[in-house]
């Protein structure tokens, strides 16, 4: 079964489109998102899950952000760079995976490579209304 119409408009009906599901650029901006899942958990009251695979082009990185829930990423392809606040950045190989606290300042996530894509899969839980991914306070 393809989810991955059903999802974007369940994304765009809760207001999550912005900035993941177009953020991409191909000229160099933001990275691509194609949110696979959406999940509401009956087990957890007011809580859900939402899978999507992050795409980025050569030399291609996100603005820094955070999440407001937990997230879980795996790398598919490729290398990614990542760096939480308070911590040095690190670089994940494809097979390799990390967990991000809720609210963490993400400030660096990006292609390793300027020759080639990298793919991870991101796995949020997240409150119902909440926003996937929020800019950092100035």
């Amino acid at each position: 079964m393809n989810v991955r119409k059903p999802v974007i408009a369940m994304l765009a009906a809760a207001s999550l489109v912005h900035p993941w599901v177009f953020a991409h650029d191909v000229g160099g901006g933001e990275e691509k998102v194609s949110p696979m899942q959406l999940q509401n958990l009956p087990d957890v009251p007011g809580k859900q899950v939402v899978m999507a695979i992050v795409s980025y082009a050569p030399g291609q990185a996100s603005l820094p952000h955070l999440h407001a829930g937990s997230v879980f990423a795996y790398v598919l392809e490729g290398e990614v760079v990542s760096q939480l606040g308070g911590q040095l950045p690190v670089t994940y190989r494809a097979g390799e995976s990390w967990y991000e606290p809720p609210r963490a300042a993400h400030l660096v996530s990006r292609n390793a490579s300027s020759t080639r894509p990298a793919r991870l899969l991101a796995w949020l839980v997240m409150d119902e209304d909440g926003k996937v991914k929020e800019p950092l306070p100035k």
